[in-house]
């Protein structure tokens, strides 16, 4: 069967893409390692970002015009309802690192909803696309710096956004996930332009992965040729991103 590679050329009118990005609620320590022993971390707040720019925003309390703590199980579930509904209208989600994260979190506090499974696994991934190509993960900022692009919001980071969030910075929190999103559509793009993603390795170096075909979703990622990881001292397996899925 053939990979289905999604070729991003943006003379194309018809091509219906949605950026997804998530914060979770609990702070978490500065050494916290795995992320899942810290579970649940709860969702404060999330964004989508569309081709045409059409932002959307999901946060707990906000049919009330409020904010609370965490979104409840009802606010995810809605979002869910949104998010499937692009899905079906034939957009495209993209995210980076949404298939470990975001939709692992999402599957969780939604009570379960199969949906995101199906979602995970038809959406494009590109953090777990470049993982499965070269091992190792790379982070959206690196991903965007390397390609030129603004990248995060200064002075913000995924751990700070919990703490803000908790100290009543909604605003400035909001910001920083509309930001993330918009960011992964940027990389998107400039992949497509450019046939290859451009970062600085940890040495300082330039470095890129070409990727002339486009991006793959997670489902066809999945299937790439592991890479030789014989010289990493623990690389981490595939199943750290994708575990949820069968649990």
């Amino acid at each position: 069967m053939e990979n289905n590679y999604f070729q991003a050329d943006f003379l194309k009118q018809n091509e219906k893409l949605i950026s997804f990005d998530i914060e979770i609620a609990k702070a978490l320590p500065d050494d916290f390692g795995d992320f899942k022993s810290h579970r649940p971390l709860g969702i404060s707040c999330a964004a989508g970002v569309t081709h045409d720019d059409h932002v959307s925003l999901w946060h707990g309390g906000q049919a009330h015009g409020d904010f609370t703590p965490r979104m409840s199980i009802g606010e995810v579930r809605s979002m869910v309802d949104q998010l499937w509904k692009k899905y079906e209208d034939g957009y495209h989600i993209l995210t980076w690192n949404g298939l470990g994260f975001d939709f692992d979190i999402l599957f969780e506090e939604s009570g379960g909803d199969p949906r995101c499974r199906q979602m995970a696994l038809d959406h494009v991934d590109m953090m777990f696309h470049f993982f499965c190509i070269k091992g190792y993960a790379l982070s959206l900022d690196k991903a965007a710096n390397g390609m030129g692009l603004a990248g995060k919001l200064e002075g913000m980071d995924g751990a700070l956004a919990p703490i803000l969030w908790k100290q009543g910075e909604f605003e400035k929190v909001l910001d920083y996930v509309v930001q993330d999103a918009r960011t992964t559509l940027d990389i998107y793009r400039a992949v497509a332009r450019e046939k290859k993603l451009r970062w600085t390795s940890n040495r300082g170096l330039p470095a890129h992965c070409a990727l002339p075909d486009g991006w793959l979703t997670a489902n066809d990622a999945i299937g790439l040729p592991e890479p030789d990881t014989s010289w990493m001292r623990d690389p981490w397996p595939r199943d750290k991103f994708t575990g949820w899925l069968a649990a």
